[in-house]
Protein backbone atom coordinates (compact mmCIF):
# COMPACT_ATOMS: atom_id res chain seq x y z
CA UNK A 1 0.00 0.00 0.00
CA UNK A 2 1.38 3.39 -1.01
CA UNK A 3 2.07 6.02 1.59
CA UNK A 4 0.60 9.43 0.86
CA UNK A 5 4.00 11.09 0.87
CA UNK A 6 7.15 9.07 1.44
CA UNK A 7 10.30 10.63 2.83
CA UNK A 8 13.28 9.10 4.53
CA UNK A 9 14.58 10.60 7.77
CA UNK A 10 18.06 11.41 6.56
CA UNK A 11 18.50 15.01 5.40
CA UNK A 12 21.03 16.09 2.84
CA UNK A 13 20.31 19.83 2.75
CA UNK A 14 21.45 22.48 5.19
CA UNK A 15 19.26 25.15 6.72
CA UNK A 16 20.38 27.69 4.15
CA UNK A 17 18.85 25.68 1.33
CA UNK A 18 15.28 25.53 2.59
CA UNK A 19 12.99 28.36 3.53
CA UNK A 20 10.27 28.29 6.18
CA UNK A 21 6.80 28.22 4.64
CA UNK A 22 8.00 27.63 1.08
CA UNK A 23 5.71 25.66 -1.22
CA UNK A 24 6.10 23.39 -4.20
CA UNK A 25 3.49 23.57 -6.97
CA UNK A 26 3.19 20.45 -9.13
CA UNK A 27 1.16 20.14 -12.34
CA UNK A 28 0.31 16.47 -12.69
CA UNK A 29 -2.02 13.93 -14.29
CA UNK A 30 -3.69 10.82 -12.92
CA UNK A 31 -3.00 7.53 -14.70
CA UNK A 32 -3.03 3.83 -13.99
CA UNK A 33 -0.16 3.39 -16.48
CA UNK A 34 2.78 5.71 -15.69
CA UNK A 35 5.24 3.66 -17.76
CA UNK A 36 5.14 5.96 -20.81
CA UNK A 37 5.27 9.72 -21.31
CA UNK A 38 1.88 9.56 -23.04
CA UNK A 39 -0.23 6.95 -21.22
CA UNK A 40 -3.17 5.31 -23.06
CA UNK A 41 -6.43 7.25 -22.92
CA UNK A 42 -8.26 4.53 -21.01
CA UNK A 43 -5.76 4.80 -18.14
CA UNK A 44 -6.27 8.50 -17.53
CA UNK A 45 -7.96 10.42 -14.74
CA UNK A 46 -7.76 14.21 -14.51
CA UNK A 47 -5.08 16.87 -14.60
CA UNK A 48 -4.54 18.63 -11.29
CA UNK A 49 -2.43 21.18 -9.45
CA UNK A 50 -0.98 19.96 -6.14
CA UNK A 51 0.63 22.19 -3.52
CA UNK A 52 3.11 20.77 -0.99
CA UNK A 53 4.85 22.25 2.02
CA UNK A 54 8.61 22.10 1.56
CA UNK A 55 9.83 24.56 4.19
CA UNK A 56 12.50 23.45 6.63
CA UNK A 57 10.32 24.31 9.62
CA UNK A 58 7.24 22.56 8.22
CA UNK A 59 5.65 20.14 10.67
CA UNK A 60 5.61 17.54 7.90
CA UNK A 61 7.95 18.26 5.00
CA UNK A 62 6.11 17.30 1.82
CA UNK A 63 2.62 17.60 3.30
CA UNK A 64 -0.07 17.96 0.63
CA UNK A 65 -1.84 21.21 1.51
CA UNK A 66 -4.05 21.57 -1.56
CA UNK A 67 -5.16 19.71 -4.68
CA UNK A 68 -7.18 21.30 -7.46
CA UNK A 69 -8.35 19.16 -10.43
CA UNK A 70 -8.79 20.80 -13.85
CA UNK A 71 -10.43 19.69 -17.08
CA UNK A 72 -12.55 16.60 -17.71
CA UNK A 73 -9.83 14.07 -18.53
CA UNK A 74 -6.05 14.31 -18.69
CA UNK A 75 -4.18 13.68 -21.92
CA UNK A 76 -0.73 15.17 -21.24
CA UNK A 77 -0.16 17.49 -18.29
CA UNK A 78 2.87 19.35 -19.59
CA UNK A 79 4.49 22.75 -19.09
CA UNK A 80 3.85 25.42 -16.50
CA UNK A 81 5.73 28.68 -16.08
CA UNK A 82 9.37 27.79 -15.38
CA UNK A 83 9.30 29.87 -12.20
CA UNK A 84 6.49 31.30 -10.11
CA UNK A 85 5.13 34.54 -11.65
CA UNK A 86 5.39 37.53 -9.34
CA UNK A 87 1.63 38.13 -9.44
CA UNK A 88 0.80 34.56 -8.35
CA UNK A 89 -1.09 33.52 -11.52
CA UNK A 90 0.38 30.24 -12.75
CA UNK A 91 -0.22 29.00 -16.31
CA UNK A 92 -0.25 25.28 -17.16
CA UNK A 93 -0.91 23.29 -20.34
CA UNK A 94 -2.33 19.91 -21.25
CA UNK A 95 -0.59 19.75 -24.59
CA UNK A 96 -2.37 16.79 -26.17
CA UNK A 97 -5.76 18.18 -25.20
CA UNK A 98 -4.84 21.56 -26.67
CA UNK A 99 -6.03 23.17 -23.46
CA UNK A 100 -4.44 25.35 -20.80
CA UNK A 101 -5.34 26.71 -17.40
CA UNK A 102 -4.63 29.72 -15.21
CA UNK A 103 -4.39 29.13 -11.47
CA UNK A 104 -4.59 31.87 -8.86
CA UNK A 105 -2.13 30.63 -6.22
CA UNK A 106 -1.76 33.80 -4.20
CA UNK A 107 -3.11 31.79 -1.27
CA UNK A 108 -1.18 28.51 -1.63
CA UNK A 109 -3.53 26.64 0.66
CA UNK A 110 -6.57 27.68 -1.38
CA UNK A 111 -5.59 27.75 -5.08
CA UNK A 112 -8.32 28.73 -7.52
CA UNK A 113 -8.88 27.85 -11.16
CA UNK A 114 -8.98 31.34 -12.61
CA UNK A 115 -9.38 30.57 -16.34
CA UNK A 116 -9.44 27.85 -18.98
CA UNK A 117 -8.40 28.53 -22.56
CA UNK A 118 -7.21 26.82 -25.71
CA UNK A 119 -7.14 28.01 -29.30
CA UNK A 120 -5.86 31.54 -29.94
CA UNK A 121 -7.55 32.57 -33.16
CA UNK A 122 -6.16 30.17 -35.79
CA UNK A 123 -3.37 28.94 -33.49
CA UNK A 124 -3.65 25.71 -31.51
CA UNK A 125 -1.89 23.73 -28.78
CA UNK A 126 -0.35 26.17 -26.29
CA UNK A 127 2.94 24.84 -24.97
CA UNK A 128 5.13 27.12 -22.80
CA UNK A 129 4.59 30.33 -20.85
CA UNK A 130 6.51 33.39 -19.67
CA UNK A 131 5.05 36.07 -17.39
CA UNK A 132 5.39 39.73 -18.37
CA UNK A 133 5.76 42.78 -16.15
CA UNK A 134 2.38 44.15 -17.32
CA UNK A 135 0.52 41.14 -15.86
CA UNK A 136 0.12 39.43 -19.22
CA UNK A 137 1.73 36.17 -20.30
CA UNK A 138 3.49 35.17 -23.50
CA UNK A 139 2.75 31.69 -24.80
CA UNK A 140 4.14 29.60 -27.60
CA UNK A 141 1.52 27.90 -29.77
CA UNK A 142 2.87 24.98 -31.78
CA UNK A 143 0.52 24.94 -34.75
CA UNK A 144 -1.73 26.97 -36.99
CA UNK A 145 -4.88 24.96 -37.56
CA UNK A 146 -4.60 21.18 -37.44
CA UNK A 147 -1.59 19.68 -35.62
CA UNK A 148 1.66 19.58 -37.57
CA UNK A 149 0.37 21.24 -40.74
CA UNK A 150 1.66 24.81 -40.27
CA UNK A 151 3.89 26.78 -37.92
CA UNK A 152 2.23 28.28 -34.86
CA UNK A 153 2.81 31.62 -33.19
CA UNK A 154 3.97 33.74 -30.29
CA UNK A 155 0.83 34.89 -28.47
CA UNK A 156 0.29 37.44 -25.70
CA UNK A 157 -2.54 36.55 -23.29
CA UNK A 158 -4.18 38.30 -20.38
CA UNK A 159 -4.84 36.59 -17.04
CA UNK A 160 -8.09 35.12 -18.40
CA UNK A 161 -6.25 33.48 -21.30
CA UNK A 162 -7.73 35.95 -23.79
CA UNK A 163 -5.63 36.92 -26.79
CA UNK A 164 -4.11 40.39 -26.60
CA UNK A 165 -2.03 40.01 -29.78
CA UNK A 166 -0.20 37.36 -31.75
CA UNK A 167 2.60 37.03 -34.27
CA UNK A 168 2.92 34.18 -36.75
CA UNK A 169 6.12 32.10 -36.54
CA UNK A 170 6.26 30.86 -40.13
CA UNK A 171 9.42 31.79 -42.05
CA UNK A 172 9.66 29.32 -44.92
CA UNK A 173 12.52 31.19 -46.58
CA UNK A 174 14.72 30.20 -43.63
CA UNK A 175 13.21 26.94 -42.36
CA UNK A 176 10.09 25.25 -43.73
CA UNK A 177 9.55 23.34 -40.48
CA UNK A 178 9.05 25.65 -37.49
CA UNK A 179 7.17 24.64 -34.34
CA UNK A 180 7.34 27.23 -31.51
CA UNK A 181 8.31 25.32 -28.39
CA UNK A 182 9.64 27.40 -25.49
CA UNK A 183 10.57 31.04 -24.89
CA UNK A 184 12.63 33.49 -22.88
CA UNK A 185 11.83 37.17 -22.35
CA UNK A 186 14.70 39.69 -22.33
CA UNK A 187 13.11 42.95 -21.09
CA UNK A 188 16.46 44.76 -20.91
CA UNK A 189 16.89 44.44 -24.68
CA UNK A 190 13.19 44.52 -25.71
CA UNK A 191 13.51 40.99 -27.05
CA UNK A 192 11.91 37.55 -26.86
CA UNK A 193 13.71 34.37 -27.94
CA UNK A 194 11.69 31.31 -28.93
CA UNK A 195 12.88 27.81 -29.71
CA UNK A 196 11.51 25.42 -32.33
CA UNK A 197 10.84 21.70 -31.88
CA UNK A 198 7.90 19.44 -32.65
CA UNK A 199 5.99 17.89 -29.77
CA UNK A 200 4.40 15.26 -32.01
CA UNK A 201 6.19 12.22 -33.48
CA UNK A 202 7.63 13.41 -36.77
CA UNK A 203 10.33 12.68 -39.31
CA UNK A 204 10.91 16.42 -39.56
CA UNK A 205 13.24 18.48 -37.42
CA UNK A 206 13.74 22.20 -36.97
CA UNK A 207 17.07 24.04 -37.06
CA UNK A 208 16.23 27.57 -35.91
CA UNK A 209 15.69 29.85 -32.98
CA UNK A 210 13.60 32.98 -33.48
CA UNK A 211 14.17 36.49 -32.14
CA UNK A 212 11.22 38.85 -31.65
CA UNK A 213 10.79 42.43 -30.47
CA UNK A 214 9.01 42.33 -27.12
CA UNK A 215 7.25 45.68 -27.47
CA UNK A 216 5.21 44.70 -30.56
CA UNK A 217 5.99 40.96 -31.09
CA UNK A 218 7.54 41.65 -34.48
CA UNK A 219 9.63 38.71 -35.71
CA UNK A 220 13.13 40.13 -36.20
CA UNK A 221 14.88 37.05 -37.50
CA UNK A 222 14.80 33.25 -37.66
CA UNK A 223 18.39 32.22 -36.95
CA UNK A 224 19.73 28.90 -38.22
CA UNK A 225 21.69 26.85 -35.68
CA UNK A 226 25.10 25.93 -37.11
CA UNK A 227 26.49 22.43 -36.91
CA UNK A 228 29.21 21.87 -34.36
CA UNK A 229 32.64 22.34 -35.97
CA UNK A 230 34.18 19.85 -33.55
CA UNK A 231 31.63 17.03 -33.33
CA UNK A 232 30.30 14.80 -36.09
CA UNK A 233 26.93 14.28 -34.39
CA UNK A 234 24.15 16.67 -35.36
CA UNK A 235 23.54 18.70 -32.21
CA UNK A 236 21.80 21.57 -34.04
CA UNK A 237 18.39 19.91 -34.38
CA UNK A 238 15.30 20.97 -32.44
CA UNK A 239 16.14 23.88 -30.16
CA UNK A 240 14.05 23.33 -27.05
CA UNK A 241 14.85 25.65 -24.15
CA UNK A 242 16.31 29.20 -24.16
CA UNK A 243 17.36 30.72 -20.84
CA UNK A 244 18.50 34.21 -19.82
CA UNK A 245 21.76 34.42 -17.88
CA UNK A 246 22.26 36.53 -14.76
CA UNK A 247 23.53 39.56 -16.73
CA UNK A 248 20.01 40.06 -18.09
CA UNK A 249 21.29 40.22 -21.68
CA UNK A 250 22.78 36.87 -22.68
CA UNK A 251 20.59 34.00 -23.85
CA UNK A 252 21.76 30.42 -24.28
CA UNK A 253 19.58 27.75 -25.86
CA UNK A 254 19.88 23.97 -25.63
CA UNK A 255 18.74 21.51 -28.29
CA UNK A 256 17.04 18.18 -27.71
CA UNK A 257 20.23 16.61 -29.06
CA UNK A 258 22.27 18.30 -26.30
CA UNK A 259 24.00 21.11 -28.16
CA UNK A 260 24.28 24.48 -26.38
CA UNK A 261 24.23 27.74 -28.37
CA UNK A 262 24.72 31.42 -27.55
CA UNK A 263 22.69 34.18 -29.17
CA UNK A 264 24.83 37.05 -30.47
CA UNK A 265 23.88 40.60 -31.46
CA UNK A 266 20.59 40.15 -29.65
CA UNK A 267 19.96 43.88 -29.22
CA UNK A 268 20.30 44.60 -32.94
CA UNK A 269 18.40 43.82 -36.12
CA UNK A 270 20.70 41.01 -37.26
CA UNK A 271 21.10 38.58 -34.36
CA UNK A 272 23.18 35.45 -34.78
CA UNK A 273 24.00 32.27 -32.92
CA UNK A 274 27.15 30.30 -32.17
CA UNK A 275 27.77 26.79 -30.89
CA UNK A 276 29.43 26.81 -27.45
CA UNK A 277 29.11 23.35 -25.88
CA UNK A 278 28.21 19.71 -26.44
CA UNK A 279 26.93 17.95 -23.32
CA UNK A 280 28.01 14.63 -24.78
CA UNK A 281 24.59 13.03 -24.43
CA UNK A 282 21.93 12.87 -27.15
CA UNK A 283 18.71 13.51 -25.27
CA UNK A 284 18.52 16.68 -23.18
CA UNK A 285 15.44 18.40 -21.75
CA UNK A 286 14.61 21.29 -19.41
CA UNK A 287 17.45 23.36 -17.89
CA UNK A 288 17.48 26.06 -15.24
CA UNK A 289 19.90 28.91 -14.53
CA UNK A 290 21.00 29.42 -10.92
CA UNK A 291 23.47 32.22 -10.37
CA UNK A 292 26.26 31.72 -12.90
CA UNK A 293 25.46 28.04 -13.40
CA UNK A 294 23.48 26.41 -16.18
CA UNK A 295 21.91 23.21 -14.81
CA UNK A 296 20.94 20.73 -17.53
CA UNK A 297 18.83 17.58 -17.50
CA UNK A 298 20.54 14.81 -19.49
CA UNK A 299 17.77 12.29 -20.03
CA UNK A 300 19.93 9.74 -21.83
CA UNK A 301 22.62 10.10 -19.16
CA UNK A 302 20.26 9.76 -16.18
CA UNK A 303 21.99 12.81 -14.75
CA UNK A 304 22.06 16.54 -14.18
CA UNK A 305 25.05 18.55 -15.43
CA UNK A 306 26.14 21.98 -14.19
CA UNK A 307 28.15 24.42 -16.30
CA UNK A 308 29.87 27.60 -15.16
CA UNK A 309 28.67 30.14 -17.76
CA UNK A 310 30.35 33.29 -16.50
CA UNK A 311 32.08 33.27 -19.88
CA UNK A 312 29.05 32.16 -21.96
CA UNK A 313 31.17 31.69 -25.07
CA UNK A 314 33.28 29.13 -23.20
CA UNK A 315 31.20 27.20 -20.61
CA UNK A 316 33.14 25.12 -18.12
CA UNK A 317 31.97 21.83 -16.61
CA UNK A 318 31.28 22.30 -12.90
CA UNK A 319 29.64 19.07 -11.78
CA UNK A 320 27.50 16.04 -12.61
CA UNK A 321 24.76 14.58 -10.44
CA UNK A 322 24.18 10.91 -11.31
CA UNK A 323 20.70 9.54 -10.65
CA UNK A 324 19.46 5.96 -10.64
CA UNK A 325 19.95 4.12 -13.94
CA UNK A 326 16.17 3.83 -14.33
CA UNK A 327 15.48 7.52 -13.56
CA UNK A 328 15.03 9.80 -16.58
CA UNK A 329 15.17 13.47 -15.51
CA UNK A 330 13.14 15.80 -17.71
CA UNK A 331 11.99 18.93 -15.83
CA UNK A 332 13.90 20.89 -13.20
CA UNK A 333 13.31 24.17 -11.41
CA UNK A 334 15.42 26.17 -9.00
CA UNK A 335 14.30 27.79 -5.78
CA UNK A 336 14.36 31.60 -5.42
CA UNK A 337 17.56 31.43 -3.32
CA UNK A 338 19.44 29.58 -6.05
CA UNK A 339 20.46 26.65 -3.87
CA UNK A 340 17.77 24.01 -4.35
CA UNK A 341 16.59 22.05 -7.37
CA UNK A 342 13.42 19.99 -7.85
CA UNK A 343 13.44 17.22 -10.46
CA UNK A 344 10.66 15.33 -12.26
CA UNK A 345 10.79 12.99 -15.24
CA UNK A 346 10.09 9.50 -16.50
CA UNK A 347 11.02 5.91 -15.70
CA UNK A 348 11.46 5.57 -11.95
CA UNK A 349 10.91 9.34 -11.72
CA UNK A 350 7.50 9.19 -13.45
CA UNK A 351 5.59 9.24 -10.16
CA UNK A 352 8.14 11.01 -7.97
CA UNK A 353 9.86 14.33 -7.42
CA UNK A 354 13.43 14.56 -6.17
CA UNK A 355 15.31 17.42 -4.54
CA UNK A 356 18.97 18.34 -4.85
CA UNK A 357 21.21 21.08 -3.52
CA UNK A 358 23.60 23.27 -5.50
CA UNK A 359 26.84 24.61 -4.06
CA UNK A 360 26.85 28.23 -5.33
CA UNK A 361 30.62 28.42 -5.00
CA UNK A 362 31.59 25.32 -6.98
CA UNK A 363 28.52 24.26 -8.95
CA UNK A 364 28.59 20.80 -7.36
CA UNK A 365 25.22 19.16 -6.78
CA UNK A 366 24.10 16.77 -4.05
CA UNK A 367 20.97 14.66 -4.02
CA UNK A 368 18.59 15.00 -1.08
CA UNK A 369 17.49 11.66 0.30
CA UNK A 370 13.85 12.76 0.55
CA UNK A 371 11.53 11.55 -2.22
CA UNK A 372 8.11 13.07 -2.86
CA UNK A 373 5.81 10.18 -3.86
CA UNK A 374 2.89 10.80 -6.26
CA UNK A 375 1.46 7.28 -5.90
CA UNK A 376 -1.12 7.60 -3.12
CA UNK A 377 -4.76 8.23 -2.31
CA UNK A 378 -5.71 11.72 -3.51
CA UNK A 379 -8.38 13.95 -1.95
CA UNK A 380 -10.60 13.80 -5.06
CA UNK A 381 -10.96 10.02 -4.70
CA UNK A 382 -8.25 8.93 -7.15
CA UNK A 383 -6.24 6.03 -5.74
CA UNK A 384 -2.89 5.34 -7.31
CA UNK A 385 -0.35 6.92 -9.59
CA UNK A 386 -0.04 10.49 -10.74
CA UNK A 387 2.69 11.84 -13.01
CA UNK A 388 4.03 15.31 -12.20
CA UNK A 389 5.57 17.36 -15.00
CA UNK A 390 5.91 21.11 -14.50
CA UNK A 391 6.92 21.94 -10.91
CA UNK A 392 7.90 25.29 -9.43
CA UNK A 393 8.80 26.66 -6.01
CA UNK A 394 6.73 29.39 -4.42
CA UNK A 395 7.35 31.57 -1.38
CA UNK A 396 5.18 31.74 1.72
CA UNK A 397 2.06 33.89 1.53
Amino acid sequence: MHKSVAFTLALALGAGNLHAGQYLYAWAMQTTDPTTAVPPAESMGRDFLAVFEVGLDATEFGKLVAMLPAGKRAQMAHHTNYSMPADGFLFASDFRAGEAYVFDVRDPEKPKLSATFGQAGPYTHPHSFAALANGHTLATYQFKGEPDEQAGALVELDRAGRVVRSSDASDSAVDKFIRPYSLEVVPKLDRVVTSSADMLPSDESSHVVQVWRLSDLKLIRSVVLPKSPRFKDAVNKNATEPRLLEDGETVLVVTSSCGLYRLTGLSGDDPGVEFVHDFGYRNCAVPTVMGHYWIQTAMSGHALVSLDVRDPAHPVDAGTLALRADAVPHWIAGDPAGKRIVITGFGWLATRALFASLDPETGAMKLDSRVLDFAREWPDGWKGAAMPHGVVFGAAK
